[in-house]
C-alpha cells in the first residue's frame, strides 16, 4: 500500500534532482504516492505568496513533505520560502547530519556529527526595522520554551541512536542574556539525561575545533543563526552542499530538504548532484519506518561513489540522471 508524501519540486535544478530521487526511491521498493505542491518563484511570478496557503494546508493534512530547493527573489520584499514553511508549520528542529562518505576524498575522514538547529527564533524571526534612515535594528529572540524543545530533541535523538555526547554551542560570554538563556536551558535539560555526556562551547571556538578535532564532537545543539552557519561548515567538511541532507521536524509535521540552493544557472543541464536531496529523502524514509530501504539506498550510493561514478562537484563527470541510474543499478544487484 502506498503512502502519501507531499513534494515541492522547487526552482532551478529542483525538478531534475526531484525526478532522480523519486526514481531511486521507487527502485528501492518503497511505494509512495507523491502529491505535488506549488511554492517558490513561480508562485511569486503569478502574484501569489511564495508559499500559498493551499500548500501549507496540504502539508499539515499529510504530515510529511520532501522539498527541493526554491529561489527567494532578491530585493522584491519576498520572504524566504524556507523560513515561511518552518514558521507556519512550527518546524522547530532543523536536523542536519554530516559524515564522511566512502569514495569522497576530504581531509575530514571519520566525521560523524548531527546538528540540531533551533528553527523558529533568533535573528530569523525577521523582526527588524530602520531606527533612522542610516541605522537598522534586528531583534535576536530567544525563549526558554523553544530552547528547551530543541535541547530535548537533541538528547532524545542521542539516547535513541546510541550517541555519547550532546554539545551546546553558544556565545553566552558576550550575549549573556539571550545566549545565556539558551545555555542555562540546555544545562537544565541535560540533567534529565544522566546517561548522556553534555558539554558546551563558544561558537567561534567550535568552528576552529570542528576543523582540527572533529572526532570529539557527536551531537551539536545551536540557536538558529549559529546552526545555519555551522551546518554549512559541516557540509563542506563532508564534501560540499551537494551531499548534505536536512530535515525540519515539528510535533505533527516533518519537511525534508536539501541544504543547497536552487542553482538556476545549472537548470536543465542534467549536471547537479542529487545526493543531498536523496539523503534527505532517506531521512524521510526512516521517519516513515522504512529503515531497511533507507539503508539499502545508502549502501547503493556508497558503492556507486567507490566505483567512481560522481557528479562534477565531486570531481566526476556523471550527469544527474547517470548518477541516479547507477544507484538504481546497485539497488538491483
Amino acid at each position: 500500500m502506498s503512502q502519501d508524501v507531499c513534494i515541492i519540486r522547487g526552482d532551478g535544478i529542483g525538478p531534475e534532482i526531484s525526478d532522480a530521487v523519486e526514481k531511486i526511491i521507487d527502485a528501492a521498493g518503497v511505494a509512495i504516492n507523491w502529491i505535488p505542491l506549488d511554492a517558490g518563484l513561480k508562485c511569486v511570478e503569478a502574484g501569489e505568496p511564495i508559499v500559498p496557503d493551499r500548500t501549507i494546508d496540504r502539508i499539515r493534512e499529510v504530515g510529511i513533505a520532501l522539498k527541493a530547493p526554491m529561489t527567494t527573489p532578491i530585493g522584491k520584499g519576498s520572504v524566504s520560502p524556507n523560513v515561511t514553511l518552518r514558521k507556519r508549520l512550527d518546524l522547530y528542529a532543523c536536523v542536519r547530519p554530516a559524515r564522511s562518505l566512502p569514495g569522497v576524498k576530504t581531509p575530514f575522514q571519520g566525521l560523524d556529527i548531527v546538528i540540531f538547529r533551533e528553527n523558529s527564533e533568533d535573528l530569523y524571526t525577521q523582526i527588524e526595522y530602520m531606527v533612522t534612515p542610516t541605522v537598522a535594528n534586528s531583534i535576536k529572540l530567544i525563549s526558554e520554551q523553544a530552547s528547551e524543545k530543541i535541547a530535548r530533541a537533541a538528547f532524545e535523538f542521542a539516547r535513541k541512536n546510541g550517541r555519547r555526547l550532546v554539545t551546546c554551542v553558544h556565545k553566552a560570554n558576550i550575549m549573556k542574556i539571550a545566549d545565556g538563556l539558551f545555555l542555562r536551558t540546555f544545562q537544565r535539560v541535560a540533567k534529565e539525561y544522566p546517561d548522556i555526556e553534555s558539554w558546551d562551547i563558544i561558537v567561534d571556538a567550535l568552528c576552529m575545533q570542528l576543523v582540527t578535532k572533529w572526532r570529539q564532537f557527536d551531537v551539536l545543539v545551536l540557536p538558529n543563526l549559529y546552526g545555519d552557519i555551522v551546518s554549512d561548515l559541516a557540509a563542506g567538511m563532508m564534501g560540499g552542499l551537494g551531499v548534505a541532507p536536512g530535515a525540519n521536524y515539528g510535533d505533527k509535521t516533518a519537511v525534508f530538504e536539501a541544504v543547497h540552493g536552487s542553482a538556476p544557472k545549472y537548470a536543465g543541464l542534467d549536471k547537479v548532484n542529487p545526493m543531498a536531496l536523496l539523503f534527505s529523502a532517506n531521512m524521510m524514509l526512516r521517519h516513515m519506518g522504512h529503515d531497511a530501504q533507507a539503508e539499502a539506498i545508502e549502501g547503493a550510493v556508497e558503492r556507486t561513489l567507490v566505483k567512481g561514478v560522481k557528479t562534477y562537484d565531486l570531481l566526476g563527470s556523471a550527469k544527474t540522471s547517470e548518477f541516479a541510474d547507477a544507484v538504481r543499478a546497485e539497488l538491483r544487484l
